[in-house]
């Protein structure tokens, strides 16, 4: 895997899980940033609504290859 590689951090946020975070934020930013090979869970958090949790919340680190 020789080259040059940037990593970003982003949020991805699910009702359902923090894999599932994961995988949304992921698959979001596959969208708009190339040659992503990995990724790397930096922090997990919540929301909580009337007593329960609302929602899931990662920030993850990607990182891709930069081009040639």
């Amino acid at each position: 895997m020789p080259g040059v590689y940037k990593m970003t951090e982003i949020v991805g946020t699910s009702t359902e899980s923090f894999a599932d975070a994961v995988k949304e934020g992921v698959k979001r930013a596959s969208k708009s940033l190339r040659h992503l090979s990995w990724f790397e869970v930096v922090d997990q958090r919540g929301s909580i609504k009337d007593g329960a949790v609302e929602e899931f919340q990662v920030t993850i680190k990607v990182g891709f290859k930069l081009e040639d």
